[in-house]
């Protein structure tokens, strides 16, 4: 059997929610957001956005990248970097489509990419959020994500394709909270099985999004992004 979190297919955020979503997939779960809450509850307030988002990474990281936080009709730069650097807060449409915590109003999930992986991902996030607050549909969602690939609209995924989701003060689902602190790597549909992923004893995770093809390879780290040991507890 494939591991759920494969079929979950969280990325980016979506990503995020990996092993967390696993715990998700049972007890009719999936109808606990059936449609999209109003649209303010997605947001928070810029200051504490933004120090959100930084909270992704070390801080000899997110200090010197340029931060994105989400307004009413998409993400806007309110920080410029010098590293590279894109630090934000995703919300559960960057999710997989049938993800229960997709509509999820109260999901926070930090995130910070590096320059590969911020020129596909970054706009990728914009198109889907876009979509979701013009048109409240995960239908229309894909269509713009399929219609903007297909006419090659969405810059390449860069080589060496990664990012840090390192924040204790993240939410990534009502089952996991802010589950594990991990990295992510990300390749144009790679099988899970070139990494050692998804093995008995392997650390790594690995699913491709059924939407856009990219393959994402998750690795749980030790500490936190603010240099505290991860207890027990989080696992």
């Amino acid at each position: 059997m494939r591991p759920r979190l494969e079929v979950a297919a969280v990325r980016g955020v979506a990503l995020w929610l990996a092993a967390a979503t696993a715990f998700a997939q049972s007890g009719g779960s999936a109808t606990r957001y059936p449609e999209m809450a109003a649209a303010e509850q997605y947001r928070m307030p810029r200051a504490e956005e933004i120090q959100l988002a930084r909270s992704a990474a070390p801080p000899s990281i997110s200090d010197s990248a340029e931060i994105w936080v989400l307004d009413r009709d998409g993400y806007t730069q309110v920080a410029k970097g010098s590293n590279g650097f894109s630090c934000l807060v995703e919300r559960g449409w960057s999710a997989g489509l049938e993800d229960p915590d997709f509509w999820n109003p109260r999901l926070r999930a930090p995130i910070c990419f590096n320059a590969a992986a911020a020129r596909y991902l970054v706009p990728l996030l914009n198109l889907r959020t876009r979509a979701v607050f013009e048109t409240r549909s995960k239908d229309e969602l894909a269509k713009r994500v399929r219609d903007a690939q297909a006419k090659g609209e969405l810059p390449a995924l860069g080589e060496g394709a990664m990012c840090f989701m390192m924040s204790k003060s993240g939410y990534l689902s009502d089952q996991g909270g802010h589950w594990h602190p991990h990295l992510m790597f990300f390749e144009p549909r790679t099988g899970p099985a070139a990494w050692g992923s998804n093995l008995t004893g392997s650390p790594v995770l690995g699913f491709t999004d059924a939407l856009d093809g990219v393959t994402t390879f998750l690795v749980p780290v030790q500490h936190w992004s603010d240099g505290t040991a991860v207890t027990a507890a989080a696992h």
